[in-house]
């Protein structure tokens, strides 16, 4: 940590003496010892699949609470379970995802990011605080209803996402529930948002190869124009499936890159175009790979072009069930008071703890992150910051929700 500034003042507990006693004298004692964790993770991020100091970093500190940490079988990541299994007694799991972002931080903070091209832009940081904060204040209770299962996820960033590695080691059997948050700089410091039905979209890859012999720009009648053709897909292929999905599913096609061709009197023999395709419906995202190449195929038939689709399923959509979603609001309220409550729309983004809630009822929620000076800062921006002060609002969200669906 040399060099890194991490020292921390006075961070005020905006939900003190709601308790439990236990979660308020742990929440006293170690405030300023939450944000420095959070500091430390952001001057040192690290990318999808290779985040084996924070691994490390978070193995450390539940072991010295004396809790028993288990890395996944992936070499980064962990499970940590507290308090016992017990004949008819519940298993709730808290996620958080630990990775970072390809991007250069320009915050300008004293524990800016000290590896250059990565940042934690997305709030990973945070989230992960805050499960580890939710851990050790459990761990200090005097007794559980049940048991408690932190995931520490890696790989969030990247399609299909972490969240199948800790599915393969097994990280949800017999889980009953899960919850997950996710920073909101749109939502003040202070507010969690819920929403009951789909809070995120679905999200795929979308890579087009085409092919033609080539020619001269004079002579079009004589080969395929494959810049004509990419032209043709750009804007054809949004519009047709705006004519063939529902509109209320909330599909959406956006194209990233576009690539082909140098000269201006040379039609190119290969080009490459590649986007995103989201959408708000489960059904619907089971459907939208046969349909794509359906229409990219009569799109591109009059052509003469020669065509390869790659279409790279995502993650679903994160479809907050109700049950589970009222459990969170009341652990929200109980731990924040009713003002804490805030809804939240849903949004195109992907995450992939939608592959979780396809084995356990769950639900995701949204932490307010904004100090309420100055404008918003937007995640998977360079200068996205937070108020410090969401981090012990998140670990009494997180621990009274964990509370509320062990007793439920």
């Amino acid at each position: 940590m040399s060099g890194v500034d991490t020292s921390v003042g006075a961070v005020a507990d905006l939900g003190a003496g709601r308790g439990p006693s236990w979660l308020d004298s742990w929440l006293d004692e170690n405030a300023q010892r939450v944000v420095a964790w959070r500091r430390h993770i952001h001057a040192y991020p690290e990318l999808s699949r290779a985040e084996h100091e924070t691994t490390a970093f978070l193995a450390d500190r539940l072991t010295r609470a004396g809790l028993k940490p288990e890395v996944l079988p992936v070499g980064t990541g962990l499970i940590c379970d507290i308090g016992e299994e017990r004949p008819g007694a519940r298993t709730v799991a808290l996620r958080a995802d630990i990775d970072a972002l390809p991007l250069t931080e320009a915050t300008g903070l004293p524990y800016s990011s000290t590896v250059d091209g990565v940042a934690h832009a997305c709030g990973h940081d945070a989230h992960t605080t805050v499960a580890l904060g939710a851990a050790l204040a459990l761990a200090a209770a005097p007794e559980l209803p049940g048991r408690v299962r932190l995931v520490f996820q890696p790989a969030e960033e990247v399609m299909p996402g972490g969240a199948l590695d800790v599915l393969a080691a097994g990280g949800l059997d017999g889980v009953d529930r899960i919850f997950g948050l996710h920073c909101d700089p749109r939502l003040p410091v202070g507010q969690v948002g819920t929403r009951v039905g789909a809070i995120t979209s679905a999200a795929d890859l979308l890579e087009l190869r085409l092919t033609s012999p080539g020619g001269h720009t004079s002579r079009p009648h004589l080969t395929a124009d494959l810049v004509h053709a990419l032209g043709t897909v750009i804007t054809g292929l949004p519009t047709l499936l705006s004519r063939r999905v529902d509109p209320r599913t909330g599909t959406v096609l956006t194209w990233g890159a576009v690539r082909a061709g140098e000269a201006p009197n040379a039609i190119p023999q290969d080009g490459v175009l590649t986007g995103t395709l989201r959408t708000g419906d489960r059904d619907t995202w089971a459907k939208l790979e046969p349909l794509v190449h359906e229409l990219v195929h009569s799109l591109l038939a009059p052509l003469g072009v020669g065509f390869d689709l790659q279409h790279r399923r995502g993650v679903p959509p994160v479809v907050n069930d109700d049950e589970s979603t009222e459990l969170f609001r009341q652990g929200i309220e109980a731990g924040l008071g009713a003002a804490a409550l805030a809804s939240t729309p849903q949004s195109s983004g992907g995450e992939d703890f939608g592959w979780y809630l396809e084995h356990v009822p769950g639900s995701f929620a949204r932490l307010g992150v904004h100090s309420g000076v100055g404008r918003v800062k937007d995640l998977h921006q360079p200068t996205f910051a937070l108020d410090e002060r969401a981090l012990l609002v998140g670990v009494r969200a997180m621990v009274h929700t964990a509370l509320r669906a062990l007793e439920h």
